[in-house]
Order: C-alpha cells, then structure tokens, then sequence
C-alpha cells in the first residue's frame, strides 16, 4: 500500500479535534484523510469512499460509536476497515465494550503524537498485511481448483485407461470361445442393473454402495477370464462335451480366480480385481449347492458372483451360438424364473423379474456387431496415449495366438 493511497476517515463531533489529527495525519503519514461529523454520516461515507482505517469517536449525538463501530465491522464493506475507537475518559467497562463492538484498537484523549502516529502507521501495516493473504488465498484457491481439475481429469484418463486393458484382456479369452461381439458388453449392462435394483429394493442393499457398482462394472467383464488356460480342443470343440471335457473346461473358473488374484497382489488397484476373482470362480455355483468349482450354495457364493450368474445365463441363452439358435427373450426369462432357488438366488431372481423391461433394452442395442471394441478403439485414442494404443494393437495382434500374447506381455495380469 503506498502512502498516496492509505485513507483515513476521522469520525468526531468536536471539529478542533477533526482539524488538528487531520493535520497531524497529512503531515506526518501522508495519509488522504476525510471527515464525519458524526456515526450515520461515517458509515455512508465509508461505503462510499472505503477507508482503510477509521479513527472513530465513541460519545456522539443520535449514533454513538459503539453501534457505528459495529455497523462497519457488519457492514457491506469486504474486507471491512481497520477501526481504532478514541475517548475522553478511559474505563474498563468502555473499552471491553469497544472490542465487543468489533474496535482493533483503543486510543485515550489527550492524544500524545508520537503514540498516535506509530498506532496509524501500525494500522496501516496490518491492512497490508491482510491484503497480502487475501491475494495469497485468492491464489491458493485458484492453484487448489487447478490441481483439483488435473487431478479429476488424470483420474478420468487412468480409469478409461484401465478399463481399455480391462475390456482388451477380456476380449482376448472371449475371442478364444465362441462368444460374440457385444457379450462383455451386455454382461455389464445387465449386472450393473441387477445390482442396481438390489441396493434400491432387497434385503442385500447394505452390501451394495457406490464402490460396489463401479467394480463391478468393471470387473464384470472378466468373469470367463480363465478360458485363456483351456485347450483349444476343448474350448473350440463345436459338439457336446465328453464328462473329461466338461470337467477340463471346468477349469476355467479357478484359473480366472488364479490370474486375478495374483493381479491383486501386485496392483495398487486391488478393490474391482478382487472383485473380478470372486466372480471369476463363483460365477458358475449354483444356489443349491450343484455348481463348480467349489460346491458353494446359497449365501456362501459371493453376491457379485450370484449376479453375473443371471447375467451369463440370460445373455447365453438370448445369443446365437454355433451350436444353437438364441432363444426368444420371453423363453429366456422364464427360465432364468423357473431356476429361482435351484441355479439361482431368488432374491436376485425378483430383481430380474423387475427390470426385465431393461435387460430388453440392452438386448435390443446391443446388438452383435462389434461395436463395443470399435468404441473402446476410439476412446483409447481420445486420450492421446501412446502406451494404451500400443496396448491395444498388442492386443489384438495376439488373440489368434494366446500363449504367445502372453508371454510376449508378462504384464498382462498385473493391470
């Protein structure tokens, strides 16, 4: 604050006293000093003219210096000004009184000039003091916001990331089988509105929070995961299984849990992975006790397992496979209704029956015309990443040669 800027606005109803600090403070401070005779005049005089300090009288006529003290500190004025209260008689009672008003400072008559010049110029230091952390917290709020906008946006790219090699690994198991196109897709499509349901309306809604539904929206399409480790005589084969097939391909439910478990212990990432090796080996138990790999039934299979069970089976039964036609939608539904209690949990069942109407949708817009992948494709080169595209070109080099992607990128499974 320079000295031709530093106001001062002298508030007293005795105008020798006005007259001799208004000489004191031009000469000594260099200060531009204004007048007011009295507490309603001063503060229409401070809104106007935003002093830095106002050296107010406590004893006038109609408002006392107490209330005009208080109605500057209150006021419009941002920041408010620095108030330094005078008075002829000094008590106890009057200055606690002056400080409650919101006073920075309290000055007896006669003034000694020497103390009331260093008291201004204390003022003054402490406006600019006040000025520099005001700028110093404009500037921090800025540089938070900043940081907080590249940090929300890093954030966006590492997750779009993630899910690019998320859905990439995925597609490389389910290129392998007989799958088709817009299958990892609909598989999330429809948990994510299983589970959705079953935290608004179902005895599981303490279980399913926010974090729930994003892993498993993004650990749903790595439920087949494990069919990487299956021969190809066996995955491939087009015709019904022999019981020793059956029991190989199998397999593929452990070797999932296998590979993602390892992923967890290496990645910072652990919460959608260790979802993703629930659900890779509980994803083909059965409610009853009767399904693989390890027997479970009922509550003891994981919940994110329970639910891409009816999302496999629904999806399974309404594609069209080499070796069978899909089934109408309405067929699929009433079976997946007629499993409730045997293959399924029918809690989970009910939730199915409620949003039937949308598993339709999904059905219907999602369509196998491998779109998904295009979509992921274009996402990954919005991020302007060099290494994701590379990735995906890896990718897709090397799912007709499984083993070989594999060991050509060891980090596969530490995603």
């Amino acid at each position: 604050m320079k000295p031709g800027s530093r106001r001062v606005l002298l508030v007293d109803n005795d105008p020798m006293f006005r007259r001799l600090l208004t000489t004191l403070l031009s000469k000594e401070t260099g200060c531009e000093v204004r007048q007011a005779h009295g507490g309603a005049e001063a503060i229409d005089a401070a809104e106007l003219w935003r002093p830095d300090l106002v050296i107010l009288d406590i004893s006038m006529p109609r408002l006392d210096g107490f209330a005009a003290c208080h109605a500057l500190k209150q006021g419009k004025l941002k920041p408010a000004p620095q108030v330094m209260m005078v008075s002829a008689h000094s008590t106890l009672e009057e200055q606690v009184k002056a400080f409650s008003a919101g006073a920075d400072d309290y000055l007896v008559k006669p003034i000694d000039h020497l103390e009331f010049r260093s008291r201004v110029h204390l003022h003054f230091r402490l406006r600019e003091a006040q000025a520099v952390v005001k700028r110093s917290q404009r500037k921090l709020r800025k540089r938070h916001a900043e940081l907080q906008r590249l940090t929300s946006e890093r954030s966006r790219e590492m997750l779009a990331t993630q899910d690019i090699a998320i859905f990439t690994l995925a597609k490389v198991a389910e290129s392998r089988d007989n799958e088709t196109g817009m299958h990892l897709t609909r598989m999330r499509e429809y948990s994510q509105l299983l589970a959705c349901d079953l935290r608004d309306r179902s005895p599981y809604a303490d279980q399913i929070d926010n974090t729930f539904l994003d892993d498993l929206y993004r650990s749903s399409p790595l439920h087949d995961i494990g069919k990487v480790g299956i021969p190809d005589a066996v995955l491939l084969k087009p015709g019904r299984l022999t019981v020793e097939e059956f029991e190989i391909m199998k397999q593929h439910a452990s070797i999932g849990a296998n590979i993602l478990q390892q992923a967890v212990k290496q990645s910072a990432s652990g919460s959608f992975l260790a979802m993703a090796a629930l659900i890779a080996q509980s994803h083909h138990e059965r409610w009853d006790g009767t399904g693989y790999p390890r027997g479970l039934a009922g509550a003891d299979i994981p919940l994110p397992g329970r639910i891409v069970a009816v999302a496999d089976v629904f999806d399974a039964l309404t594609s069209k496979r080499p070796y069978k036609e899909p089934w109408p939608a309405e067929k699929a539904a009433q079976y997946i209704e007629e499993q409730s209690g045997s293959h399924f949990d029918p809690v989970i069942v009910d939730a199915f029956r409620r949003v039937l109407p949308r598993f339709l949708d999904v059905h219907r817009s999602c369509g196998d015309d491998g779109s998904s992948l295009m979509s992921m494709l274009q996402t990954a080169t919005a991020l302007n990443s060099a290494d994701v595209t590379t990735y995906i070109e890896r990718a897709m080099a090397f799912t007709t040669d499984v083993p070989a992607f594999m060991s050509r990128t060891p980090d596969i499974v530490m995603i």
